[in-house]
């Protein structure tokens, strides 16, 4: 499904923060809510749930705003893994936040493929989620044509790749036209799937044009994390019809302008990755990609 963006940037002066969908309070049960607005169009939720052993880090992004947008930041293959503050401030001017991105193999690349600004690494038809200017975002699998991508309702050939197109890897897709997308993993990968960890996700709506970007922090006294499905009935409970589970464990991570809002669930803290999915203001985004 794709979400078409709006061609000038709105300009509204700031407004209080709305508060979470009634689905998602009696979801989360929440005992305490930390909220503001980060940036125009992007509110921030740190949310304690009472019941259940939950910290939850929400970012809700306004797709209406053609000057928002989606950035992919990788290391380079000198470098191997590096942590996703490191990743998140190269993006320069413009940076909001940034997660963690795809799971990665001991040779540090990233399972999925993974495109941004016309380099490409990787072959796979793993899940993506995808996002270019005026055409986005969409999850999914990609199709391989020979040399050529095919994503949602664009494609473009490896050789000749679309500078604008940004593509992240995640694995499984948990939500698809609100539903869940098969068992979730449960009888497949019961430890990974129906075992709470920490976890990162993003998920979207076409209709209200609205992203939102998950960490739950776990392993913890006050967190344990949520199973895979939990993190569906989050996601769909704030709006999402479609969403992708990203790298989870010790790599999810939640970066606003550069510093890390979670609690990583690592003893020494934030742990290196290879890619991560940024936010950005940019108002070039304002100028779709011709088709």
């Amino acid at each position: 499904m794709v979400v078409s963006a709006a061609c000038e940037a709105p300009d509204r002066p700031p407004v209080l923060a709305p508060g979470l969908p009634a689905a998602a309070v009696d979801f989360l049960e929440p005992d305490r809510i930390r909220s503001f607005r980060l940036d125009q169009g992007v509110v921030y939720r740190e949310i304690r749930s009472g019941p259940n052993p939950w910290v939850v880090h929400l970012l809700e992004v306004d797709l209406s705003r053609c000057d928002l947008g989606f950035q992919v930041e990788g290391s380079s293959e000198d470098e191997g893994r590096v942590p996703v503050t490191t990743l998140a401030r190269r993006t320069g001017p413009g940076l909001v936040a940034a997660v963690n991105g795809d799971f990665f193999t001991p040779e540090d690349l990233p399972l999925g493929v993974e495109a941004s600004g016309g380099a490409i690494r990787g072959r796979s038809t793993r899940p993506v989620f995808a996002w270019r200017p005026g055409n986005g975002p969409w999850i999914g699998s990609l199709e391989w044509d020979g040399d050529s991508i095919r994503v949602g309702n664009w494609a473009f050939p490896v050789e000749e790749p679309d500078a604008r197109t940004e593509i992240l890897g995640g694995y499984p897709t948990l939500l698809r036209a609100g539903g869940w997308v098969g068992d979730l993993q449960q009888a497949d990968r019961p430890a990974f799937s129906t075992q709470r960890h920490p976890r990162t996700a993003l998920g979207f709506d076409p209709g209200s044009a609205r992203a939102w970007l998950v960490v739950v922090d776990g392993r913890g006294s006050s967190s344990e994390g949520m199973t895979l499905p939990e993190l569906a009935d989050l996601l769909r409970a704030l709006g999402a019809r479609e969403a992708l589970n990203l790298d989870g464990g010790g790599s999810s991570v939640m970066v606003i302008r550069g510093e890390t809002v979670n609690r990583p669930s690592d003893p020494q803290g934030e742990r290196a990755v290879v890619n991560a999915l940024v936010v950005r203001r940019d108002a070039a985004y304002c100028q779709p990609v011709q088709r």
